[in-house]
């Protein structure tokens, strides 16, 4: 969420303050597709995909994909795109084409809040990728990508990019998420953020006239029990003073839309990407923190699926002070790009 990653950064000390200064400024654009059709049969007269580009289309392109909530900003702060597309940077905008969409029911793209709230088409993450493949190749006229990289929600898009376009790029680097479905306590979350939103008499079956108390609830509670590091969470409130000053700061600052957030959250119920790890071409590394409340290694299930995968390996970022649980890839890309630099040189 957007609210929920400014609530991370801020209780963690990381608000990002300031865009990084990049070769070329980012570039801001809105493609509409006509008469969209979901994979439910459910169509939209005019689905709008809003969009950030970096650099040059003559140079590599790379599509960077954002987590649940958020938007192509984020992928733009300082602790993620200021140390992966600066000068000298793994991704350095220079040298490559950088596209960051905002994913459907996201930012600036087609979403519930736009007017339809409960009557939009219930999209999943295959939907977004159809979105994302057609602004590429009919809007922007990229003929073949050199990466598909993304986080958390984008991680696990990008585990199906190299499914269902298993020829259109060279490799894949999956963030914060892991290829199999969303399930246990991940689900389970998920699941009570839903449940919280609709079981608020404000939520009015999605016509409410007012964000609902269950928003802010929900998403404070969400961001608690799955992001920032169990380490770090307590280094930040080692007394009830102190989380319940967290907790107050967390139910203030709330933001977003309660309709918006229940499709964000109920997008991930069909994801599986487990049947179709042996289409992937494309070289893949998975990079996941050691401290993953969403996405625990420790479940042994990276080592059984990336064995599915015919140029499949992964990395899991040690534990340390600077590691922030399911917000530590993207909110510190630095721990990772020496390793990500290392794999698009063929290391």
């Amino acid at each position: 969420m957007m609210g929920l990653r400014a609530w991370t950064a801020a209780l963690l000390g990381a608000l990002m303050l300031a865009m990084p200064a990049f070769a070329q400024a980012p570039v801001e654009g809105v493609f509409t597709i006509t008469n969209f059709r979901f994979h439910t049969g459910e169509t939209l007269p005019q689905l709008k995909v809003r969009y950030v580009t970096l650099g040059s289309l003559k140079n590599p392109a790379v599509l960077v994909l954002h987590g649940t909530g958020g938007s192509a900003e984020n992928m733009l702060s300082p602790g993620f795109g200021g140390a992966l597309f600066g000068p000298g940077q793994p991704l350095d905008a220079a040298t490559h084409y950088i596209v960051i969409p905002d994913a459907i029911g996201h930012g600036g793209s087609s979403k519930p809040s736009d007017g339809l709230r409960m009557k939009f088409p219930a999209y999943d993450y295959a939907d977004m990728i159809e979105a994302q493949h057609r602004l590429l190749t009919e809007h922007l006229h990229v003929g073949r990508l050199k990466l598909v990289l993304g986080n958390s929600m984008g991680g696990m898009e990008t585990w199906l990019w190299g499914q269902i376009w298993p020829d259109y790029m060279d490799n894949l680097v999956p963030l914060a998420s892991q290829p199999i479905p969303v399930a246990g306590r991940n689900w389970i979350t998920r699941r009570m953020v839903m449940d919280m939103i609709k079981s608020d008499p404000e939520w009015k079956g999605g016509n409410y006239t007012r964000q609902p108390k269950g928003l802010a609830m929900a998403t404070t509670y969400f961001g608690l029990l799955t992001s920032g590091g169990l380490r770090n969470v307590y280094a930040a409130m080692p007394n009830q003073g102190a989380a319940d000053r967290v907790l107050d700061a967390g139910f203030e600052g709330r933001g977003g839309d309660a309709n918006d957030t229940l499709y964000q959250f109920n997008a991930s119920r069909d994801f599986d990407p487990v049947p179709g790890l042996g289409k992937i071409k494309a070289r893949l590394l998975a990079i996941n923190s050691a401290d993953d409340e969403r996405n625990p290694p420790e479940i042994g299930v990276m080592e059984t699926n990336i064995a599915k995968v015919k140029n499949g390996r992964f990395y899991i970022i040690p534990q340390s002070a600077r590691t922030r649980g399911h917000g530590t890839t993207g909110g510190d890309a630095s721990l990772f790009a020496r390793q990500l630099g290392d794999f698009l040189a063929g290391k």
